[in-house]
């Protein structure tokens, strides 16, 4: 063999550069974005504050203290009017008094608790020296009226 053949050295491919990027990174990419939106809406959806939640809470804030049960039985009578004026239209319910109000708190509930069992304390027991009712009967019947109220976000969460 002749040392002296005009050949050239062998030619090396040019460095891969970073750009552009293979096609799994940009799935990577929207698939990070779319588990940091995701976890964000849950976030939100998780700590919003709704008439129901907030309702109950009060509920069971007025069942852990230690008053008057006619105390007890008018802030009953505030929460519920607070929470039908949060998750109804004002002109349904800000003019109901006395029956027509235990008939418009009947409405979600079969057995007509209001108007017909516990409930009808709310009419009276308010105005009245001393409570004569099952206080535990009410706040029961309470709760499950607020369960069954729509659901609607109160301000910001």
């Amino acid at each position: 063999m002749n040392p002296e053949l005009p050949l050239r050295d062998i030619h090396l491919p040019p460095a891969v550069g970073w750009w552009p990027l293979a096609p799994g990174w940009y799935a990577l990419a929207v698939g990070i974005l779319a588990l940091l939106l995701l976890g964000w809406w849950l976030w939100r959806r998780l700590r919003r504050v709704t008439v129901v939640k907030a309702t109950l809470r009060q509920l069971d804030a007025i069942a852990a203290r230690q008053q008057a049960p006619v105390e007890q039985v008018r802030e009953l009578a505030l929460v519920l009017r607070r929470a039908c004026l949060s998750a109804y239209p004002r002109e349904d319910v800000a003019g109901l008094t006395g029956e027509e109000w235990l008939r418009f708190l009947d409405q979600s509930l079969p057995e007509r608790p209001f108007s017909e069992g516990p409930g009808r304390l709310l009419l009276d027991a308010p105005y009245r020296p001393h409570c004569e009712g099952d206080l535990n009967a009410l706040l029961d019947v309470c709760r499950t009226w607020a369960r069954r109220l729509p659901v609607v976000t109160l301000g910001k969460a």
